[in-house]
């Protein structure tokens, strides 16, 4: 029955996992390519505006300049015994000139016009759609919650088939942060590049027929951009449950652990491999890799350490696994269990295998965290 269990628990867990991926593009990139086309436009009725606001007032100064200009021709027509050739024909070239840049200054003032106009009337449609968009995220927020509850009760269900105790009130408010934690990465990563994505490959459609040199130039800079969002998706996707643990096992994942804490941190890591690697049971193999990755999170958050060791020593019938700070450690050790979430977890996930854990720790020292578990023969 439990195999059943497992097996149904899978299917939505990735189905879950899909219908995600496959929409979430679409649940963010229509507010954020509308409010950030409803800037673009707004920028540009400030502009046009001031623009226009300039030609008026250098139309208004040609009409002046065009009035004078006519009656000093009026003047020399009239009374053109008193003028030279010269005189005359100057004015009359002046007056033609003043008249032509007047003209050419009503169209330019036509056209700005219009086109201010023509903005602001995009500019308030654009308005109704930010305002329907984000209404569209708040409606898609409250299904996101429901799927995240429902992914929360999946979960919860898979952990009871090897759980046999529950954490309480702390888990809980683990598991809600945990939600809150991946989908602000979400939407602060992979799902603000889709939609940056979506206008950048509006913005090709419009060039590539006009302009094909900058249109190869913004979908080189598209390909950059969505290689970046499938950078940042899978790196959650490694957070959530990293595939390498069912793929090649647990050192290859742990070593990778390592590899990106030392990019992020900068704390210095080192494994170490005793014995012969080999695979271990899913179970198991899950189990260490959340109790390595754990201690690992409470060096990088509270250790202030700058080199953690991670052995693992696989032996006939047990393995054994260590992880080592060189930080600031803590007092009453012994006692941190009940006290220290992470600490928490790590305590009840080698109880749940059926293993051992010691943890020393002295302020000013580091800590070490000592964990074995017993294989079946």
């Amino acid at each position: 029955m439990k195999n059943l269990d497992v097996k149904i628990l899978d299917k939505i867990v990735k189905g879950t996992v899909a219908a995600v991926e496959k929409s979430k593009s679409q649940i963010f990139d229509i507010y954020e390519a509308a409010r950030t086309e409803m800037e673009n436009v707004r920028r540009d009725v400030v502009r046009i505006k001031q623009e226009t606001a300039e030609i008026i007032f250098k139309v208004d100064e040609l009409e002046k300049k065009e009035r004078r200009s006519r009656l000093r021709l009026m003047e020399v027509s009239r009374n053109f015994r008193n003028y030279t050739e010269f005189d005359i024909k100057a004015a009359y070239e002046d007056t033609s000139n003043v008249q032509l840049e007047l003209a050419m200054s009503r169209l330019q003032e036509q056209n700005l016009r219009r086109q201010r106009d023509d903005l602001e009337i995009r500019l308030k449609a654009l308005k109704n759609t930010v305002e329907k968009a984000e209404e569209l995220v708040s409606q898609v927020g409250a299904v996101l919650g429901y799927l995240g509850n429902q992914m929360g009760t999946v979960v919860t269900q898979i952990e009871s088939l090897q759980a046999s105790q529950v954490f309480g009130a702390k888990i809980i408010r683990a598991q809600e942060e945990e939600r809150r934690r991946v989908a602000r990465e979400i939407h602060d990563g992979p799902a603000q590049a889709m939609a940056n994505i979506v206008f950048r490959a509006e913005v090709c459609e419009r060039l590539i027929d006009t302009d094909i040199v900058r249109a190869k130039h913004e979908l080189k800079d598209l390909r950059e951009q969505v290689r970046v969002a499938l950078r940042e998706t899978r790196k959650i996707i490694f957070d959530l449950r990293p595939m390498t643990l069912d793929d090649l096992g647990l050192v290859p994942t742990i070593r990778r652990v390592l590899d990106t804490m030392k990019e992020r941190s900068g704390i210095f890591p080192e494994v170490k491999i005793i014995g012969e690697e080999k695979r271990l049971d899913s179970h198991i193999e899950s189990g260490l890799f959340r109790i390595i990755q754990e201690a690992l999170n409470n060096v990088e958050k509270h250790a202030r350490a700058s080199a953690v060791w991670v052995r693992i020593d696989f032996r006939p019938g047990a393995v054994s696994t260590v992880i080592e700070d060189d930080g600031r450690g803590f007092a009453a050790a012994e006692n941190v269990g009940s006290e220290s979430f992470g600490l928490m977890g790590i305590r009840e996930r080698v109880n749940l295998l059926g293993g051992e854990l010691s943890i020393k720790a002295e302020v000013g020292k580091g800590t070490r965290i000592f964990a074995t578990v017993p294989l079946k023969s």
